[in-house]
């Protein structure tokens, strides 16, 4: 665990990886079971940068320490692009490390949207430690543009309730 994070562009060696952390990510804040196909139907266009990107911590063959999944997408009602983060995720094991991983994710997706030219759609959909991450946020992004609130279930939840992920 070293204090010089960086954070690289996924690539498609880093699928296994990435979607070890997606189903952590599920376990933690899901409010169904993921669904591996549908994850992994996110993932791979954007580890070969279509219509997204993947930014991760750690290197190639190793357990990655987290990731950013960016997708290109549009608003309900217009056709201007949008750069929309689907996850930003780091590993329980290094969330109290030295060097800000998330804050380095955080990083990415504005370098990305900057690089790009395109907005940045970013938020927190989860019941723990809401609100540290919307601090981080708040540091990173400016104050906050409305909120989500969640009806009817909790996050994290399915993983004692439905069982295993969908295959």
């Amino acid at each position: 665990m070293s204090d010089d994070v960086k954070v690289r562009v996924g690539t498609p060696e880093d699928l296994d990886g990435i979607m070890d952390l997606a189903v952590n990510v599920a376990k933690e804040n899901g409010v169904f079971a993921p669904d591996i196909h549908k994850v992994l139907s996110e993932v791979w266009p954007s580890l070969h940068q279509h219509f997204g990107i993947v930014g991760v911590i750690g290197n190639i063959g190793k357990p990655l320490e987290g990731f950013v999944l960016l997708r290109i997408g549009q608003q309900w009602y217009n056709n201007n692009n949008i750069l929309e983060e689907r996850v930003v995720f780091v590993d329980k094991k290094f969330r109290s490390a030295k060097g800000g991983r998330a804050r380095k994710l955080c990083e990415f997706s504005k370098k990305a949207a900057d690089e790009l030219g395109l907005p940045l759609i970013i938020g927190i959909m989860s019941h723990s430690r809401t609100e540290g991450k919307m601090r981080l946020y708040r540091r990173m992004f400016g104050p906050e543009a409305g909120c989500f609130f969640l009806y009817g279930a909790t996050t994290g939840n399915w993983n004692t309730n439905d069982g295993l992920p969908q295959s």
